[in-house]
């Protein structure tokens, strides 16, 4: 009798393009829904500040949300995975003051790479938003908190695995840095330099997740960049060259 072959190993991640598209528009889809849900609720309400950043805020991480309460339930449902430890949000092995530290310097670096680059002082969207106390506080909090964890849970922890596993790992963590810039690029209208440097700093949390194994500690170095940045914006008053 011939020998049974052995059992293949696991994919990984276990899955495919179809999934990632699938994921994308859940988001989009959920986002547009929690947008509408949101100006409906400031309407009726009568809330001030319409347009300004508690509202965008609302509606942005509403919609997270719902997009990644579909992810978990699609990965239940479709392959019998949990949802967290599928995109990665394990343990780190290095101490949690290291990822703050590379957060840091990252920040530092990209400052005098964006001097370098002579980032123009633009009337961008991001600076309108920071118009008063309670905007300041809610964009702060957020960057510095749900921010990085759904940022990092999507693009380090969905999107990278699939391509590092179609061209390897140095060309996936770029490329996923990519569209992971071209988020933020309405943010700073579009300037190329802010797009380089934000594209530059996905670069370094995707090799903080590519080296670790974890999108949490990705989320830890990418929460420290944005806490330092922006502790450098009120200091300062300079435009934020990446969120």
């Amino acid at each position: 009798m011939s020998e049974l072959a052995p059992p293949l190993p696991p994919r990984t991640p276990f899955w495919s393009y179809q999934d990632l598209l699938v994921f994308a528009g859940a988001i989009f889809a959920s986002l547009l829904v929690a947008g509408l849900l949101v100006q409906a609720i400031w309407l009726v309400f009568a809330l001030g500040g319409r347009g300004g950043a508690p509202q965008l805020l609302a509606a942005q991480f509403l919609g997270y949300g719902f997009g990644f309460t579909f992810l978990w339930g699609w990965l239940r449902l479709k392959y019998g995975r949990p949802f967290w430890e599928s995109l990665g949000w394990v343990r780190f092995r290095e101490k949690f003051w290291t990822h703050i530290g590379w957060g840091v310097i990252v920040s530092l670096a990209i400052g005098v790479a964006g001097a370098a680059l002579r980032t123009p002082d633009l009337d961008m969207p991001m600076k309108r938003l920071l118009s008063d106390r309670l905007s300041i506080l809610l964009i702060g909090l957020a960057a510095a908190t749900a921010g990085p964890v759904c940022e990092e849970l999507a693009f380090r922890g969905f999107l990278q695995p699939l391509l590092v596993r179609s061209v390897g790992a140095a060309p996936g963590v770029v490329l996923a840095a990519l569209p992971f810039a071209l988020l933020h690029g309405p943010e700073y209208a579009w300037s190329w330099r802010h797009v380089l440097l934000i594209t530059a700093a996905g670069v370094s949390f995707g090799w903080i997740k590519q080296r670790t194994g974890s999108t949490a500690a990705a989320a830890v170095m990418h929460a420290a960049y944005n806490a330092t940045l922006f502790v450098a914006f009120l200091l300062y008053g300079k435009d934020l060259p990446a969120k």
